[in-house]
């Protein structure tokens, strides 16, 4: 691999493309729904995170043990997504129904 890969950069540039595409697709047409676009945006990334996590054929492999079945994939896919979901800054609103009020 090359030597100055900084892996996070990756994360970052697709998470950023991300973003704009949705602002793109919202901005160009004044009567899109913003959540259908997100909704599409989420479908889009759940099949790219599914296809790359396809285990490779060997039942014995343990790099893939945490993805080796549809089950697994799924439970990992839900662990990171809640991982991502409460590291948002978008996580809680001030207009949660469960936000308290002092």
């Amino acid at each position: 691999m090359y030597q100055d890969y900084d892996e996070s950069k990756s994360y970052d540039n697709a998470a950023r493309e991300a973003i704009d595409l949705a602002n793109r697709l919202a901005d160009s047409d004044e009567e899109a729904d913003v959540w259908d676009i997100a909704d599409g945006i989420l479908a889009g990334a759940i099949q790219y995170w599914l296809y790359t996590r396809q285990p490779c054929g060997d039942p014995r492999c343990e790099d893939c043990e945490p993805i080796n079945t549809a089950e697994k994939r799924l439970a990992e896919l839900i662990r990171f997504t809640q991982e991502l979901v409460k590291e948002s800054e978008y996580y809680h609103s001030p207009h949660d129904i469960n936000t308290g009020t002092a």
